[in-house]
């Protein structure tokens, strides 16, 4: 069994953030979305990873290297342009020849053992592809927006009959979550179906071409939670679901005038001074919060400052600076980024802002 990460794509929905990192590499709870992916892939005893790479492809790299801190083997591919799901696994198939797969969504998040739903495709392959295997296993969650995934239609035995990319009136419910597992004839399909209205390989319309020509397809509904991380409100989302596994952890300074509450870990070089810190929180390494108050599901990257400042429900990239802010909830801030209220006169809300950004102001 290996494993295909696509960690490509601009991340249009995330920018300005995107515009200067992968979105990939947007912390969660302090650690980058891709990395819950590589832990997971490395617990299901999964060893040979090929990452699909694009413009952003030097920062994956760095970050994630040769994939030997979590004992994985890493090949790059590098993706010229985002043409869909299924054209990522075309252009691995030279890494990926014969064997088995997981293919895995680098910016989603999901509940369940990865391992477990790798040991039931297994259980369930059969050499020859007869009825009694699989040649392709797919995971669905039940969403309230269904329009905007692919969607799955399961029989009444709940067997997949079909599968729609993005359909304006959704069949059902249930959405494909950003983990599949292929064995060797989905190389076959990707190469026998036709793009898209949108341009693009979809992989739902692969994995049609597998029913369609007699494979059959394994379904499982995800039991947990799932979440895509690609907008501001499900990385929030995200956040607070990985922020509630925390264990509680000190190796920062705080002093006596602060309190911390509940599960909270602090970092080492993070000092916390006449303030109040909340969990769960994580407060990143060389933070200074004074005279603050930060607030439930907050992570607060690495070299920020809080001061005279209240932050809650929200996600801080490292070297950022909040000074005076009375209550900032429910945001994103990327890196080096500087809110602050200004003591000049006249009294104004000054702003410089890049592309995409958006300000709600109270």
């Amino acid at each position: 069994m290996k494993a295909l990460i696509l960690a490509g794509g601009a991340g249009t929905r995330l920018r300005p953030i995107t515009h200067t990192s992968a979105k990939q590499l947007v912390p969660v709870a302090n650690k980058p979305i891709l990395f819950y992916g590589l832990e997971a892939i490395a617990s299901a005893g999964i060893v040979d990873v090929g990452m699909i790479v694009g413009d952003t492809r030097a920062e994956i790299e760095s970050a994630v290297g040769d994939g030997s801190p979590w004992g994985l083997r890493v090949t790059y591919i590098h993706q010229r342009s985002p043409d869909g799901l299924a054209h990522a696994v075309l252009i691995a198939h030279e890494f990926l020849g014969d064997d088995d797969f997981v293919m895995y969504l680098g910016d989603n998040l999901l509940q369940q053992d990865l391992g477990a739903f790798v040991r039931g495709f297994e259980r369930d392959r059969h050499p020859n592809l007869t009825d009694e295997g699989c040649a392709a296993q797919i995971l669905l969650a039940k969403v309230p927006d269904p329009h905007q995934f692919g969607v799955a239609v399961l029989d009444a035995d709940g067997r997949v009959v079909q599968l729609i990319e993005k359909p304006e009136v959704p069949p059902s419910d249930l959405a494909l979550v950003g983990v599949y597992l292929f064995d060797h004839s989905v190389h076959e399909a990707v190469r026998s179906i036709e793009p898209s209205e949108r341009g693009e390989l979809e992989i739902t319309d692969a994995i049609q071409w597998l029913m369609d020509h007699g494979h059959t397809v394994r379904a499982e509904v995800l039991a947990g939670w799932w979440i895509d991380t690609g907008k501001l409100t499900p990385l929030l989302e995200a956040n607070r679901l990985m922020l509630e596994l925390l264990d509680p952890r000190c190796d920062g300074a705080v002093d006596a005038a602060s309190r911390v509450e509940g599960r909270v870990v602090i970092e080492a070089g993070a000092e916390i001074v006449r303030s109040i810190v909340r969990g769960p929180a994580v407060i990143g390494r060389r933070v200074r919060i004074v005279d603050s108050y930060v607030g439930p599901f907050t992570a607060i990257g690495d070299d920020c400052e809080v001061i005279r400042s209240e932050i809650e429900h929200a996600v801080v990239l490292p070297e950022s600076r909040i000074v005076g802010i009375p209550r900032l909830v429910d945001s994103l801030l990327g890196r080096q980024v500087e809110v602050i209220r200004s003591e000049e006169l006249p009294r104004a809300t000054r702003l410089m802002l890049g592309d995409h950004s958006r300000v709600d102001l109270s």
